[in-house]
C-alpha cells in the first residue's frame, strides 16, 4: 500500500508541475496520464470520476484526481493525489504573496495583474455561459441572479452570494428538465453507506462550528471563511473569486487589490485555481495562513466525496437532482458576471491604457487561445514597465 501511495503522489506531483490551462485542460492531462499511458482505469471509469465531481461543489479537476487516487490506493490515495497536484501551485502562490510586494512595493506589477484579471474573468464568463447557460431557461436564471446581485448593497454580499447559488438550484429543480440514464459503477472505491453518513454528519458539524471557529483569532477566521467558500463553489474555480470577495473583504481579512492580484497570478500557475487560497492566506498570516487557507478550502471536497460515493448511483440517476445542479451552474454565471462589473472592473479599469490592456488580454485568451500564464506574465511585465497605470 505504501508503494501505491508513493506512486500516486509522485505521478500527481508531476502533473501539478505541468498542468497549465485550467480545469478542462487538467482533465485532458488526467485522461492522457491515467487512461492512455498508465492504464489505471478505463474511459468509462474516468467519465464516472468526472461525473461524481460535477455533482459536488468544489474544484472539479482536483476532485476528479482525488477519485482517481482513491480508486488506485484507497482513501489515502485521494489525499496523496490532492497533495501532489496542489503542492507546486500552493508553494508558488505562497512565495508570490510573500516576495512580490517586497520586491516591488505597491508598484506597477500590481496594476498589470489587475488589468489582466479583467480579461481573464471576461473570458471565463463567456466560456462558462456557453457551457453552463446554453438555453433560454438557464440564461434567465443567470440574468435574474446577475440583476439582483448587481443592485444589492455590497454589505449584503456575505450571505447573498452563496444564497444566489442555492436560488439557482431551486429554480433549476422546479423549472428545468434533466434526464440521465441509470448508472452502474465501474470504479473500485472502497466505501460503505455507514461511512458516507458519518462523513456527511462530520461535514454538517464542521459547518455548524464555523461561526465559533471564526472567533478564535486570525487562523480561525481564515479556516472558517475558506471552509465555507469551499463548501459552496459550484461551476468551476473562477467562481471562487466572487465568493472570496463577499466573504473575505467584508471581514477585513484582505483587500480587493490583493484578491485580484492573487487571482491573476493563479492564471500563471499549473495546478488548481483554488491555490489562490495560499496567496490570500499568506498575505494575511504568512506561511501559517497559507497552510490554513489551502487546507480549509479543499477540506469540504474530502468530506463530500466520502459522503456521496456510496450513494452515487441513486443520486446520479435522479432527474430532479440533475436539474437542480444545472440551475446552480447557471446561477454561478450570473454571480461571476455581477462580480465582474463591481468590483473587478471598477477596481482595475481607470485609464484608457487599462482598458486597452484588458482588451488585449481578452482577445489573446478568447480569440488566439494564448495560454493564460503567458498573458499573465505579459501583464506583469507591462505593469512593471509602467505601461499600465
Amino acid at each position: 500500500m505504501a508503494r501505491a501511495l508513493a506512486g500516486v503522489f509522485l505521478t500527481f506531483l508531476r502533473l501539478g508541475c505541468m498542468s497549465f490551462g485550467g480545469p478542462v485542460a487538467h482533465l485532458g492531462y488526467f485522461r492522457e496520464a491515467f487512461v492512455r499511458r498508465l492504464a489505471w482505469l478505463d474511459d468509462d471509469a474516468f467519465a464516472e470520476c468526472v461525473a461524481i465531481a460535477q455533482l459536488l461543489p468544489g474544484p472539479a479537476s482536483s476532485q476528479t484526481g482525488m477519485l482517481i487516487g482513491w480508486n488506485r490506493a484507497g482513501f489515502g490515495g485521494a489525499f496523496a493525489a490532492w497533495l501532489g497536484f496542489t503542492l507546486p501551485s500552493a508553494v508558488a502562490m505562497t512565495a508570490a504573496a510573500l516576495l512580490l510586494p517586497r520586491a516591488s512595493g505597491d508598484g506597477g506589477w500590481l496594476a498589470g495583474l489587475l488589468v489582466v484579471a479583467v480579461g481573464v474573468v471576461a473570458d471565463a464568463i463567456v466560456s462558462m455561459r456557453a457551457r453552463l447557460a446554453p438555453d433560454a431557461p438557464r440564461i434567465a436564471i443567470a440574468l435574474a441572479i446577475f440583476v439582483v446581485l448587481a443592485i444589492a448593497p455590497r454589505a449584503w454580499m456575505a450571505w447573498l452570494a452563496p444564497s444566489a447559488i442555492a436560488a439557482g438550484a431551486i429554480a433549476g429543480a422546479l423549472g428545468l428538465h434533466a434526464t440521465t440514464g441509470a448508472t452502474r459503477s465501474t470504479l473500485h472505491l472502497r466505501a460503505t453507506r455507514a461511512g458516507g453518513l458519518v462523513a456527511l454528519g462530520l461535514f454538517l458539524l464542521a459547518l455548524a462550528a464555523l461561526p465559533f471557529v471564526a472567533r478564535t483569532g486570525v487562523p480561525g477566521a481564515l479556516c472558517a471563511r475558506f471552509f465555507g467558500i469551499g463548501s459552496v463553489v459550484f461551476g468551476g474555480g473562477h467562481v471562487v473569486l466572487p465568493l472570496m470577495q463577499s466573504q473575505l473583504i467584508s471581514d477585513g481579512l484582505t483587500t480587493q487589490k490583493t484578491l485580484l492580484a492573487g487571482y491573476a497570478a493563479a492564471q500563471a500557475m499549473p495546478g488548481p485555481l483554488f491555490s489562490i487560497a495560499a496567496y490570500v492566506g499568506a498575505g494575511v498570516d504568512g506561511v501559517r495562513g497559507a497552510l490554513v487557507a489551502t487546507a480549509a478550502i479543499f477540506a469540504p471536497s474530502f468530506f463530500l466525496l466520502a459522503a456521496i460515493v456510496p450513494f452515487y448511483s441513486a443520486v446520479a440517476g435522479n432527474a430532479r437532482v440533475r436539474a437542480a445542479l444545472a440551475g446552480a451552474n447557471a446561477g454561478v454565471v450570473g454571480l461571476l458576471a455581477a462580480a465582474f462589473v463591481t468590483p473587478i472592473w471598477t477596481s482595475a479599469i481607470r485609464t484608457p491604457a487599462d482598458l486597452a490592456g484588458a482588451g488585449v488580454a481578452y482577445v489573446a485568451l478568447a480569440v488566439f487561445r494564448v495560454p493564460p500564464w503567458i498573458v499573465v506574465l505579459a501583464g506583469l511585465t507591462a505593469g512593471a514597465a509602467n505601461l499600465l497605470a
